[in-house]
């Protein structure tokens, strides 16, 4: 059965006229479980989880730092988000969901996290809307518990996963593959160990051909027993944040290709979100629901 991390708090409310769409945590559910995609007892509710495995990601004096609301006005600035204690605590439910997502890939092949792909948090300091990078710390979680070895952080977000770079610029047991943007954000990019940029405007076809060529020979070098994949959305053409052209229909192969392809060689994969910021949130719903129906499909 295909197991969906969600929590209420996943929806938590900012202040009217900012950009980051927190709706759509709210949506997704309701709409993968209107069509059918989706039953009630497909969706579990994550906790806090243990603040050791927060810890072997992040720097303990950023979090005791962040937990205490006790960051500078520049930092706070830079994560994106007005600090709050309900967001504070909405992103540690949020790390608790790919962990547990981890041990239910495991078991099925397949999980995924409403939220989450919070990539852009590095480990002592939080940026664009993410304070703890749950994939990061989900990594550390399966190492910890010996239960996978040589990971892969597939990351096709629109924006490099600059702070997931960083976090393991130094481990040859996680490999992190972001394929982004050229001129997007971050403007000063991080050095993951294989960064793929795509050019402004660029569409499906080159987008698809290029992950093609890519991944299957990644795999076949890496040999992960584990992967990540953050499937943000934001590389359709209409996102306000993106500068790709991808259309749905090419967001939906993208996935359907990555999916497919840890199916065929029996791998376990979590998948977390990431972003998606169309001006129609219809348009994010879609998108990401496609995920959803999509691992249905070839999953169960």
């Amino acid at each position: 059965m295909l197991k969906i991390a969600f929590h209420p708090i996943y929806k938590h409310p900012l202040p009217e006229g900012h950009r980051f769409p927190m709706e759509k945590y709210d949506l997704l559910p309701k709409q993968l479980l209107h069509e059918g995609t989706c039953e009630e007892n497909n969706f579990f509710e994550p906790e806090f989880p243990d603040e050791s495995h927060i810890l072997k990601v992040h720097d303990p004096d950023y979090v005791q730092r962040l937990k205490n609301l006790n960051l500078t006005k520049k930092e706070i600035r830079v994560s994106g988000f007005p600090l709050s204690k309900e967001l504070v605590n909405r992103e540690q439910i949020i790390a608790d969901g790919t962990i547990r997502a981890c041990d239910y890939a495991l078991e099925n092949g397949i999980s995924m996290n409403i939220a989450g792909g919070t990539h852009h948090a590095f480990s002592n300091r939080a940026e664009a809307f993410c304070l703890f990078n749950d994939q990061a710390i989900g990594a550390r979680y399966l190492q910890k518990k010996e239960l996978a070895h040589k990971i892969l952080i597939i990351d096709l977000d629109v924006h490099q996963g600059n702070g997931t770079a960083e976090i393991f610029q130094n481990d040859d047991s996680v490999f992190t593959f972001s394929m982004h943007g050229k001129g997007n954000y971050p403007f000063r990019k991080e050095k993951s160990d294989l960064d793929i940029e795509l050019e402004d405007g660029s569409k499906d076809e080159a987008y698809l051909k290029k992950l093609k060529s890519i991944l299957p020979d990644l795999i076949e070098k890496t040999s992960p027993d584990f992967i990540f994949y953050l499937c943000g959305v934001d590389i359709l053409d209409t996102d306000k944040l993106g500068r790709l052209s991808c259309s749905i229909s090419g967001c939906k192969e993208r996935d359907r290709f990555v999916l497919q392809t840890c199916h065929d060689l029996n791998i376990p994969v979590e998948c977390s979100m990431g972003g998606g910021y169309s001006k129609e949130i219809k348009l994010i719903i879609e998108a990401h629901a496609n995920t959803y129906r999509l691992a249905q499909e070839i999953y169960f």
